[in-house]
């Protein structure tokens, strides 16, 4: 349970940026303290490539977010991503013991949805319940107390390479950091920017970061397919320092300050500055030209995401639309772009249900973060999200043994 004045940290390990932002617990939810953000080295499409780098960012994040909210941070909350995520659906039945669904059936069932095999090279990141069906029963969200004599539940497993979780861990502890659990981001941002009557309705989350692209589609209140593309804001950037032949930093600001998604937005008359490679003279082109660099690529990102819904045959299911959020989705005629692409409804997903600092994080690109220490409370308050990770092989071991003691005297 999560105590009045306990301290939450959610640390955002991004590919563009590393974020810690710190919650403390109120008796009206959360309450944000503190934040510390700094740019992000060691990453490439959301996986760590530079541990050094990585740490040292960390560092540098955490120290500001100590700074800023008084306290002293031990233990984070943080994000995973990129391309190696996947997830499946899974399917679990066990016999009720006394007639009665107990939390026991519960777990129970959970194990044996989980019970699949899997490459030794992946592991379990979250078991997502979607439903449980009491005998004939189905719908239901949740089943203890229920009387009956079978329990079924069905549920998306979503797995991720080892080594990337690992390095995630590592980076984290070499900062003298205790990592008390991994999140998948898209699941992080969900709780941090839909609203309950969205994820009932159907809607689709699209969080567009520096890296990637992460996808989480609810249907009937429960996370029912997600997927992350190896696309993300990096790739405007590139584009646009290749087409206008200007340095990578020089291309990020020009985005930042100039760029839109849709060239006909665009007034033909407006000029930017463009400085050249190598300290030659800068040049003065039209900001309709960056527009129509961006475009293409922003277009691309959409029908990706749109073959994505096809794909997995939820589009039926989304009357709520689509929610836009991530630091990419601060460039101008975003939301119109995804709405043309997609043909339904898209708004721009910003932070919510959280007090303190509401102004500084009040913004897509703390998406993530702040979904992250949603997620931390979550978990301490009996959440849905089954933990998967294990401390140790001992601590496991020790436990089994003390059920079967316990069983037997």
């Amino acid at each position: 349970m999560a105590r009045k004045g306990e301290i939450l940290v959610g640390l955002d390990i991004g590919t563009t940026k590393i974020c810690a932002i710190v919650g403390e617990v109120t008796d009206e939810g959360i309450d944000i303290i503190g934040i510390g953000s700094h740019p992000s080295k060691g990453l490439r499409k959301g996986v760590v490539v530079n541990i050094d780098a990585t740490v040292a960012s960390i560092k540098r994040a955490i120290e500001e977010a100590e700074h800023m909210g008084g306290c002293e941070i031990s233990t984070v909350y943080t994000g995973i991503a990129g391309g190696h995520i996947k997830a499946f659906p899974s399917h679990g039945v066990v016999a009720i013991k006394d007639k009665e669904v107990r939390q026991a059936d519960v777990d129970r069932v959970i194990d044996q949805a989980k019970a699949v095999a899997i490459p030794l090279d992946r592991e379990v990141i979250h078991v997502l319940p979607q439903e449980f069906v009491v005998d004939d029963q189905d719908g239901i969200k949740e089943p203890v107390g229920m009387s009956g004599v079978r329990l079924e539940a069905k549920a998306l497993i979503v797995t991720g390479a080892v080594s990337s979780a690992q390095n995630i861990i590592k980076c984290a502890q070499r900062t003298g950091l205790n990592v008390s659990d991994i999140v998948l981001q898209p699941l992080a941002s969900s709780l941090a920017v839909l609203s309950e009557d969205e994820k009932e309705l159907g809607v689709c989350l699209v969080d567009i970061g520096g890296g990637t692209t992460d996808i989480a589609i609810f249907a009937n209140g429960a996370i029912a397919h997600t997927a992350v593309l190896s696309l993300g804001g990096n790739h405007l950037t590139n584009d646009i320092a290749v087409g206008l032949r200007t340095p990578s930093h020089e291309a990020e600001r020009i985005k930042k300050a100039k760029g839109c998604a849709v060239a006909k937005m665009v007034d033909p008359a407006e000029t930017i500055e463009v400085p050249s490679v190598g300290g030659g003279n800068p040049r003065v082109l039209s900001r309709q030209i960056l527009a129509e660099i961006i475009e293409p690529r922003v277009e691309e990102i959409f029908m990706l995401v749109q073959h994505e819904i096809q794909k997995c045959g939820l589009e039926e299911t989304m009357a709520s639309g689509v929610v836009i959020t991530g630091g990419s989705t601060l460039l101008d005629g975003m939301q119109e772009m995804a709405e043309e692409v997609l043909g339904m409804p898209v708004r721009r997903g910003m932070p919510r249900g959280i007090g303190g600092l509401v102004d500084v994080v009040k913004s897509p690109q703390f998406a993530t973060a702040v979904g992250l220490v949603l997620y931390g409370k979550e978990q301490q308050e009996g959440s849905p999200y089954f933990k998967i990770r294990e401390e140790n092989v001992y601590r496991k071991v020790k436990s089994r043994m003390k059920d079967w003691l316990g069983e037997i005297f």
